[in-house]
């Protein structure tokens, strides 16, 4: 079966609405209605792409949004009815790919996750390549069948930058990922953590540097 649409959504007929426009263009979905379901909904189904409601019980969208950034790239549309611009540029900072505001119509929402799948790279559920298997549950990963020694910070920037080979992560958008907590750090840590990283791919495999430096923008990952 190919991954789902993950909807979040509380509103039982607009939830239910979402799921039959997007099933009839052919995608598979599934519905949640609480904020504390859905991090742990997508790392056992790994949608293709998560439809998230800004306002849910348990936890609100945005806290749902950091928390999955911090273990996944999949595609997010935030749906909300504030129009406020912080909120909008708030979802966005912190990883949204997109946002609708209510009341929208389904069919401009099924455009805009076609949209945002044109463009997104594929998502891959435990990376892994002929080269690199990552194993997040686990907490272990090997390079080229050589075991990596990562601290789980380490693993977190790995799996974020081969989940969506070629995409650049600013300094910023990666503290995100590697501290969903939001703890104070400077984006300079970053960059601490890439040299560790390259440090131990290397004694995996000496005649590659799979992560990218753009300089003045970030990283990339290029295997």
């Amino acid at each position: 079966m190919d991954s789902p649409i993950l909807i979040v959504e509380d509103e039982p007929k607009l939830a239910a609405l979402l799921r039959d426009y997007l099933q009839a263009a052919g995608y598979p979905t599934l519905c949640i209605g609480n904020g504390l379901e859905a991090a742990p909904a997508v790392r056992e189904h790994q949608p293709r792409l998560v439809l998230l409601d800004l306002m849910l019980p348990g936890r609100d969208g945005l806290q749902v949004c950091r928390e999955v950034r911090g273990f996944s790239a999949v595609p997010i549309i935030m749906l909300t009815a504030r129009v406020e611009e912080n909120d909008r540029l708030q979802g966005l900072d912190l990883g949204a790919d997109d946002y609708i505001c209510k009341p929208f119509s389904p069919r401009e929402v099924v455009a805009r996750v076609k949209a945002v799948l044109r463009r997104a790279p594929a998502q891959v559920a435990n990376p892994t390549t002929a080269r690199l298997v990552i194993d997040p549950a686990a907490h272990t990963a090997t390079f080229d069948g050589v075991p990596l020694d990562l601290t789980r910070v380490e693993l977190r920037l790995l799996d974020t930058l081969c989940n969506a080979p070629g995409r650049v992560f600013s300094r910023d958008q990666l503290l995100d990922r590697l501290y969903p907590d939001r703890r104070i750090v400077t984006d300079r840590t970053v960059d601490s953590h890439v040299r560790n990283l390259r440090r131990k791919l290397a004694l995996a495999c000496a005649t590659d540097d799979p992560i990218q430096s753009l300089y003045g923008v970030g990283y990339k990952w290029q295997l």
